[in-house]
């Protein structure tokens, strides 16, 4: 591992605009390129909650295999 980075995000937003927001500022602490959700991606995320962007997903290159993003922990909503 090179580097790594937490965010937490307490806000009321869905877990989709989460994982955006989350995102996008893991780039900007990288000093990175916003990589493209592939279809692998998208599954792997909704089915494990995890998934790695290699190389394909970025428009330019990385200095590294691939960025993994994963949700570490996750509110519970209770009714």
């Amino acid at each position: 591992m090179l580097k790594d980075h937490v965010v937490c995000d307490p806000s009321n937003r869905g877990r989709t605009l989460k994982v955006y927001a989350a995102l996008e500022e893991i780039c900007r602490e990288f000093d990175l390129g916003i990589p493209i959700w592939l279809d692998s991606n998208i599954s792997e995320f909704k089915r494990i909650s995890k998934t790695r962007f290699t190389k394909d997903s970025f428009i330019e290159d990385i200095p590294f295999d691939y960025l993994e993003i994963q949700i570490i922990e996750e509110d519970q909503l209770f009714r």
